[in-house]
């Protein structure tokens, strides 16, 4: 009974809301303890190499680059704002589409599945893009967002990409895109498979207006991506350790009845068979990407990127 009185002044029922006093309270009185609502849910973030909890302002400030050197996926938002000087660019607008056009079956309907990518992301769908400067050369720049359905590429994504490459083209300013995705959207069968098409024209178009077209390869970038626009920059540029292929590992391995070497279908494994031209640190892309553009584009008369 001495240890309920000295826990409880009424014993026999568990304390109160105002009569609870943290751990903190107990040994310095005076002082209010931390409650659930003073820190958010997301302060912290695990490291997916070593499992390690890292503060995630120090995580902004690295760029979503682990102290392992894990490249981490970013959104498109946080993509064009360390892409472009200051942060700051002109968005290009997704086109509207028409939202399942098959009236695509599963145990979640398709409309939804929209909805809460674009509540988690922020983004219309999975592609962005955006114009302005990159240190100083003008350029057009698509990002593809994996949070986004897996960057899936469909019919507004399509769409996304071939206004930003007429963009390109009417500015007479190169054509950068970051891919990151799964492959092709299923729940719009052909209707998805027929972008892959329609944004090698688009790329053709730059290219025919002797404008430059630059893709850096992030992780991952597989399927009817990589088969498609991904593969047709006239510098490949990747981030570090970025899964680059078609189909995935498992398959080929089944396929072809060989084990393949564990580096496989890595951006540095891509580089040393000619399939990328250089791996790219995070914080890096921009200088590089600059240098790029103002090699190609020299001697070029251009417009300025807010003409």
């Amino acid at each position: 009974m001495a240890m309920a009185e000295q826990r409880n002044d009424k014993p026999g029922r568990p304390a109160g809301p105002r009569e609870r006093r943290g751990w903190l309270s107990r040994i310095a009185p005076g002082v209010r303890g931390f409650t659930k609502k003073d820190t958010p849910e997301n302060l912290w973030v695990k490291c997916p190499d070593t499992g390690e909890m890292l503060y995630r302002p120090d995580l902004e400030a690295a760029l979503w680059v682990t102290p392992s050197g894990n490249h981490m996926r970013i959104g498109a938002k946080a993509r064009l704002a360390i892409t472009f000087d200051d942060g700051k660019c002109e968005r290009i607008a997704t086109p509207v589409v028409v939202e399942d056009p098959l009236n695509f079956p599963d145990d979640k309907p398709y409309p939804q599945r929209l909805k809460a990518a674009r509540e988690a992301t922020g983004e219309r769908d999975s592609m962005a893009a955006g114009c302005g400067t990159i240190q100083g050369q003008p350029a057009v720049v698509i990002v593809q967002d994996f949070a986004f359905m897996g960057g899936s590429l469909g019919m507004a994504a399509g769409e996304t990409f071939v206004a930003a490459a007429r963009e390109a083209v009417k500015r007479q300013i190169p054509l950068v895109v970051f891919t990151a995705s799964g492959g092709a959207r299923m729940q719009e069968g052909t209707l998805s498979l027929m972008q892959m098409a329609r944004t090698t024209l688009a790329v053709n178009e730059v290219k025919a207006a002797g404008l430059p077209y630059v893709v850096v390869m992030t992780d991952p970038t597989t399927g009817g991506v990589t088969a498609s626009y991904a593969m047709l920059g006239d510098v490949q540029l990747a981030e570090p350790n970025a899964t680059i292929g078609f189909s995935g590992r498992r398959v080929i391995e089944q396929t072809i009845r060989e084990t393949l070497p564990a580096a496989f279908q890595r951006s540095e494994f891509l580089v040393e068979h000619g399939m990328v031209d250089q791996v790219v640190q995070r914080k890096d892309i921009p200088s590089v990407l600059s240098s790029i553009l103002k090699t190609l584009m020299m001697g070029r008369e251009r417009l300025s990127p807010a003409a």
